[in-house]
C-alpha cells in the first residue's frame, strides 16, 4: 500500500532535520561520533563527568516510533553513571530504541543489531538485601562489564545483565533475559537465556 504524500513528506522532513540537529545535540552532550552516523529522532543522553560515550562510524540509531517496523516505546537512552564509565558502540551497529546504561563498561562490536526495546545494563542499580534497597546511604552494587561481539543480533526486548559476554555472530531470541555469557556462533533464548544450538 502506497504511503500518503503528506505522511511521506513529514517523514522526509524529519530525517533531514535529524541529520542536521541530532549530531550537534550529541556532540554538545560530549558524545564522540564516527563518520556517517545516521539518526531518526533524538536519543536521551546522560553522561557522567569523566565518562565516555562513543558511536562508531555509520552507526544507525532509531528513536522515532515510525522509523522501525515494531515501533519504539521511547527514544534510545544512553547513560553513564560514574566517572570512567564507557559506552563504546562499534561501526555499523543498528539500534532501535531501548536503553544502554553503564556504571563501568558496555561495548558492542561492529555490525551488531539491537532489536526494538533492548535493555543493556552493567549494574543492578540497587542492593539485593531488603534492608539496604531503599537507603541512599547504601553502597551501590559492584558493576561488571558487558561485552557484545561483532555481528551479534539481539532480538526485540531482550535484556542483557551485568558481566555478560556474547560471542561474535550469535543470535539472542526476542524477550530473552541474558544472565550468563553466550559463546560465539550460537542461537540462545529464554529466561534465563540458554544456548539452543549452533547457527544454521
Amino acid at each position: 500500500m502506497e504511503e500518503p504524500l503528506g505522511l511521506h513528506l513529514i517523514r522526509r522532513f524529519s530525517f533531514l532535520w535529524d541529520a542536521v540537529w541530532v549530531p550537534l545535540y550529541l556532540r554538545a552532550h560530549g558524545v564522540e561520533l564516527g563518520a556517517g552516523c545516521a539518526f531518526s529522532g533524538f536519543p536521551v543522553v546522560s553522561k557522567a563527568p569523566g565518562s565516555t560515550i562513543r558511536l562508531g562510524r555509520e552507526t544507525r540509531i532509531l528513536s522515532r516510533n515510525f522509523a522501525t517496523a515494531l515501533g519504539v516505546a521511547h527514544p534510545l537512552v544512553l547513560r553513564t553513571l560514574n566517572s570512567g564509565a564507557t559506552i563504546c558502540i562499534g561501526a555499523k551497529v543498528g539500534i532501535s530504541g531501548g536503553s544502554i546504561c553503564a556504571a563501568q563498561e558496555v561495548s558492542i562490536g561492529e555490525g551488531s543489531l539491537l532489536g526494538a526495546e533492548v535493555m543493556i545494563m552493567d549494574t543492578d542499580f540497587h542492593p539485593i538485601s531488603p534492608s539496604g534497597r531503599n537507603s541512599s546511604n547504601t553502597e551501590s552494587p559492584t558493576p561488571r562489564a558487558i561485552r557484545i561481539g561483532k555481528n551479534v543480533f539481539l532480538g526485540a526486548r531482550s535484556i542483557i545483565l551485568k558481566g555478560v559476554e556474547i560471542g561474535d555472530h550469535s543470535v539472542i531470541g526476542a524477550g530473552s533475559v541474558v544472565t550468563r555469557s553466550v559463546p560465539a556462533g550460537v542461537v540462545a533464548a529464554g529466561n534465563p537465556c540458554r544456548v539452543i544450538g549452533p547457527l544454521p
